[in-house]
């Protein structure tokens, strides 16, 4: 006799709908928690902003008028550069904006428009404002 040691069509069919059942379950927890990571991304780079921005106060006397001027200035007294790298784009590809002066007497204010890229939104598509 001839003794066979392969995985039947049965065997394989049952492996291949297990193996997605268990993807069903896990892939939305596991896309969930990549919005939560790009929303906390955002808030520490606003973050770091808010460090080089007053770095920069400390030094000029003033907030810049935009974020480019803590990379570079032709203003005397900048003592810069006050991000080691270009200003970075927000996790979904967006520019930060960034007024000044800010909203209810503060000195600035730095948001990202989220997932959407639009002023606005609920759950992750909410805007992520740092004042």
């Amino acid at each position: 006799m001839r003794n066979n040691r392969g995985f039947t069509m049965i065997e394989l069919l049952i492996v291949i709908v297990i193996l997605g059942l268990l993807a069903s379950l896990v892939a939305p927890k596991f896309f969930s928690q990549l919005d939560t990571a790009e929303r906390g991304v955002a808030a520490a780079q606003m973050n770091a902003f808010e460090t080089a921005l007053d770095t920069y106060r400390l030094d000029m006397g003033s907030y810049p008028a935009k974020l480019e001027d803590l990379r570079q200035s032709e203003k005397p007294r900048w003592d810069g550069p006050y991000l080691p790298k270009a200003i970075p784009l927000d996790p979904w590809g967006n520019p930060y904006v960034y007024t000044t002066p800010g909203e209810d007497g503060s000195p600035y204010k730095i948001l990202s428009y989220a997932a959407d890229g639009i002023q606005g939104g609920t759950d992750n598509n909410a805007d992520i404002v740092h004042k």
